[in-house]
């Protein structure tokens, strides 16, 4: 089973029919697009992850995400670990240009798909953690891993995944920076928290209520099933490039 296809099963029918409503759209094509961000972002963590420095430094990161749950996290939260995430494997300009070729083949506004990309990431990096805890992964074979998920997306999509990696990566691996360093995290990034879906009548679970598989809870501001830890900020404005080396994950 691909790291898609375990998204897909955690959130469930009720996580996608959330999601369609954030995106204004039916669940068919909500589950198209969250197929093609989880695409987009763990084609991200392969390339990467090619390089030794970039596979050693997501391996270590993935400990942080052990046994978390973001898929009832909440969404402020999420969203700021979602940027950070995002920072890393595409870099902003990057996860912008991302955003704008998913919405092209989504037809929906890229905004959208900017609020999409950071919640879908730490879901992304929770499954793909459990998975290499399961495994007892290195980081070679964890960069392995991640290799063998690439043909999991055929036809178009895969077409559309590869043209978006390749403008992103510029069709190679990018140059990658020192070993990470650990440093005091920063209370200085704005709360970025997604609101509710226009035009659905109802609380999406995109911003105040929960997306996954046991439908909306009771809780504003959570995503999914249980909760998923703070402690991340949102993407620092000196971005690292794809594939640079930085200190927070």
């Amino acid at each position: 089973m691909t790291l898609t296809d375990e998204l897909l099963t955690e959130l469930g029918d009720s996580g996608l029919e959330q999601i369609a409503g954030m995106l204004g759209t039916d669940t068919t094509m909500a589950r198209d697009v969250v197929e093609a961000v989880s695409g987009v972002i763990v084609g991200g963590m392969a390339r990467n992850a090619r390089h030794p420095d970039g596979a050693d430094a997501l391996r270590a990161a993935l400990d942080d995400h052990v046994d978390t749950d973001p898929f009832t996290g909440d969404v402020a939260s999420l969203t700021r670990d979602g940027h950070n995430i995002l920072g890393h494997v595409l870099g902003g300009q990057g996860t912008e240009d991302a955003a704008d070729g998913l919405a092209r083949f989504a037809g929906v506004d890229p905004g959208i798909i900017m609020r999409l990309l950071p919640l879908v990431a730490p879901m992304i990096m929770s499954l793909l953690a459990n998975r290499a805890e399961s495994r007892g992964m290195n980081a070679g074979a964890l960069a392995d891993d991640l290799d063998r998920e690439q043909p999991g997306c055929p036809g178009e999509l895969g077409e559309l995944l590869q043209g978006l990696l390749d403008a992103v990566f510029g069709g190679g691996v990018p140059a990658q920076g020192g070993p990470y360093e650990s440093r005091p995290p920063s209370d200085t990034g704005p709360d970025t928290g997604p609101d509710t879906g226009p035009g659905t009548g109802r609380d999406t679970g995109i911003g105040t209520g929960t997306v996954g598989r046991r439908g909306t809870g009771p809780d504003a501001g959570t995503v999914g099933r249980r909760g998923a830890p703070d402690g991340h900020e949102e993407g620092d404005p000196h971005e690292v490039a794809p594939g640079t080396s930085n200190p927070d994950w």
